[in-house]
Formats: structure tokens, sequence, C-alpha cells
């Protein structure tokens, strides 16, 4: 197995939140890369480049895959969230030795429409909560602190909650909107042949995760289940990349790594 991982942060994020797993896995020997996804590498208290809205998922697998292939080897991909997507798109196009998906946002034709993912969207959708909000999925969009830590950071202290929601920046509409409404994209930016994807996969799900449910991440895993091992974890939501326990999790992942060779 490779020692060499890319690490790909979700929405709003940068590379600063892989730093508990970085810290831990070159302490096992691998070496980690954190590319910052297009646009991302931003002061959050700024306002965001005007072209990130219009960003697709499609450039950030492009930008990606360029950073693979300067690589001395082929990579384990790991990717939180909207990461974790990327990180299967990477997959089928025979990128990575092995996948890691954290709590993975869904390719085109698994549903992952549950109320918690509304109710943690509707702002962005929305005007006063009522009408749709035009051309969101061209525009940059932040997500609120009232609804990160209900959504994103509901396990980890209310003060580290404002501490890392601090770091949070900017995210594309487009992006977004290619993930929530792939039905309407008639691109099939999402679309992934399961056929494609013949590395390990190993997905991991928390049991209180409301951005990502369980049942979303199982329908993932099952989608690779000839490749795919599948952990669902008690105690843990969305953010395993920090809340308490996240040891555990990392731990768990080079241990299955470990297995794979």
């Amino acid at each position: 197995m490779s020692k060499t991982i890319i690490m790909i942060h979700g929405m709003w994020g940068t590379d600063w939140y892989w730093q508990n797993y970085k810290t831990f896995l070159e302490s096992k020997g691998y070496k980690c890369v954190s590319p910052v996804l297009r646009y991302h590498d931003m002061n959050p208290k700024e306002s965001p480049d005007r072209r990130l809205g219009a960003t697709s998922l499609m450039d950030y697998v492009d930008d990606l895959e360029k950073e693979i292939r300067k690589l001395d080897e082929s990579p384990i991909i790991m990717g939180h969230s909207m990461g974790g997507l990327l990180a299967q798109m990477l997959g089928s196009r025979g990128l990575g030795k092995a996948l890691v998906l954290l709590a993975p946002a869904s390719p085109r034709w698994i549903n992952a429409t549950r109320i918690t993912v509304l109710r943690t969207f509707w702002d962005i959708m929305t005007v006063f909560k009522i009408f749709p909000r035009w051309g969101f999925w061209k525009k940059t969009h932040r997500i609120s602190f009232k609804k990160a830590a209900w959504a994103v950071l509901n396990l980890m202290p209310k003060e580290e909650q404002r501490e890392i929601y601090e770091k949070f920046v900017w995210e594309s509409g487009k992006a977004s909107a290619q993930i929530g409404f792939w039905l309407l994209d008639f691109k099939k930016t999402t679309k992934i042949d399961s056929a494609s994807v013949t590395c390990p996969v190993l997905v991991i799900a928390g049991t209180q995760d409301r951005i990502t449910p369980v049942s979303v991440s199982l329908a993932v895993a099952k989608k690779y289940k000839d490749v795919s091992t599948y952990k669902e974890l008690e105690g843990h939501a969305h953010w395993l990349v920090g809340e308490k326990g996240w040891e555990n999790v990392v731990e768990y992942i080079v241990d299955w790594l470990e297995n794979e060779q």
C-alpha cells in the first residue's frame, strides 16, 4: 500500500482542518499532502474571489488530478464530506491505491435529501427562509455559525465551535448545486460508474451526523460493495477530523490501510 496520502477537505474548509490527522499519520510514516481547493486559499473575513461561485466540482477534480500526477507514487486518497465525493471521482479515474471516505457527499443517483440536510442548507437556498434565492447555484455562500454548530460541529464543545467556525471560508454555489440537485445537472458531473472504482474503499460514518446522515454513507459503501468496507461509529457526528475520539477514527484508518497491503 502507498505511504502517500492526498487529503481533500470539504465545503467551507481549507487544509487546516487536517492538522490532527496529519500529525498522527506522519508519526506512522505516512507522507501527507493536503491541497487547498481552487479559490479557497482566502481570508474568511474578506470577500471571496468572484470566480468561486461558478466553480465546478470538475474544476476541483481536475486540479487535484494534476497534483496527484506530480507525486512519485499513486496515493491513498482521503476525503471528508464534499472531499469524499471528490475522492470518489478521482478514484473512478484510477488515480488512487485506496479511498478513505469520511462522511462522504454522495454521487449521482444516491438521494441525500433528508430533513436535517434541508435544514442545513435552507438559509443558503432561500430569502427570509421562505422565498427561493434565485441564482444561489452560481454564487458563493458561507454557512452561518448557528447552522454550522447544529449540523457540522454538533458534538464539539461550544468554545471550540466558534474557534473552528471562524476558519470557515466561502464555497461555490455551483459545486453545492451539483451535489444537492444532481438531477438538474445535465452534465451529470457527479455520475460515477461503480465498476470504475477498483481500489479498496473505506467509508466511515458517524451515527449523529446531520449533514451526511449514516443512511447516505451506507448507500455510498453499497455502491462500491465489491471493494468497500463500511464503518459506522457511535458517538460521532460529521466533524470526524476533530471530535472527541478522533484519534480512534484515524487509528482505525491506519489499521485498515495496513490490512489492505
